[in-house]
Formats: C-alpha cells, structure tokens, sequence
C-alpha cells in the first residue's frame, strides 16, 4: 500500500508495510529514530495511543535526534519564501503580512540560526505573523538549551498536527 495524502484509520496504519509505516511517521516528524520507534510499536490500540506512544517516544529524543528532526523543516530563505510559508497549508491564516513584519520576521530568524545553530521551530498553525514575530522576539533572549527544549516542544506539537490529519482526527 503506497502512502498518499489520504486519511488511514489505525487498522490500516497497523497493516502498512514497514517502509511505508517508516515513510508516513518520518513525514511527520523527519527524525530516524522516533519513526523506527513508531514502526515498532505497532500495532496500536487506538489512535489515542498511538498519539501517546509518539509523545512519550519523542520525549527521549537525543539532541542529535532532536536537530535531525529540524532539518526537516524548510529555512527561510528570503521574504519571498517567508511569503510562501505563511501562505502555506499548515499556516494559511497569515496572507496579509506587512513587509516590515516579514523582514523582521526574516531578520530575526537568520539572527535565532545564528546565535542557535537550529532553526526557529514553532507550531504556526493558524497563528498570524505579528504573533510569530512576538514569539520570536521572546524566544530569541533564551539559552541554547532552553530553546532545544522548546523546540522540542513545538515539533512534538507539530508532529500531532500531521499525526490527526493522517488520521483524520481534529
């Protein structure tokens, strides 16, 4: 069974293949090992547990698992592809951005890489830029681990999002 954008119930999620199991949780969360810990837990229960089981397994999660895991997801690059991001599925909301906020957005995300060596991960789901810039700007004052720590967080959050959606969860 080759994985699409469709939604699976948790039967069909056990029944995958191994790859296409791995395939599917690696989407959701691009870190190698948190996908083989999903893989290997089947089958679930139920959704529920199977959300769970990929917070408690991605609470483990190493620093070198936790930045492998960031490097799924894209750098801004320029105030064109800060544009596209927030016009993008999992962010939708933020259309209509002054480019004074963009810039700064962008600005203050190379300054966050910079002074971090990750990139700025935050769950942006339906949050507009003038927030994500407030969080930013908090979060930038922050020690390194504190934002790994948050960081952490936020793609766990973001990992859950993907996870209901696969499932066809709200």
């Amino acid at each position: 069974m080759a994985i699409t954008n469709e939604i699976l119930n948790i039967d069909e999620v056990n029944k995958l293949s191994v790859d296409d199991a791995y395939n599917m949780f690696f989407n959701c969360c691009h870190c190698q090992k948190w996908a083989n810990l999903m893989v290997d837990a089947r089958p679930f229960s139920s959704s529920q547990v199977l959300l769970e089981y990929a917070t408690s397994s991605w609470s483990t999660a190493s620093e070198e698992e936790i930045l492998e895991a960031f490097l799924g997801h894209a750098k801004i690059g320029d105030l064109n592809a800060l544009r596209d991001k927030y016009a993008s599925a999992e962010q939708g909301q933020i259309k209509q951005t002054s480019d004074a906020v963009l810039q700064e957005l962008k600005q203050l995300n190379d300054d966050y890489e910079n002074k971090f060596g990750f990139i700025f991960i935050v769950c942006a789901s339906g949050k507009p830029a003038e927030y994500m810039l407030d969080i930013l700007r908090q979060r930038i004052q922050n020690s390194r681990s504190e934002e790994l720590n948050n960081g952490a967080g936020e793609q766990n959050k973001i990992t859950h999002i993907r996870l209901k959606k696969l499932l066809g969860i709200s």
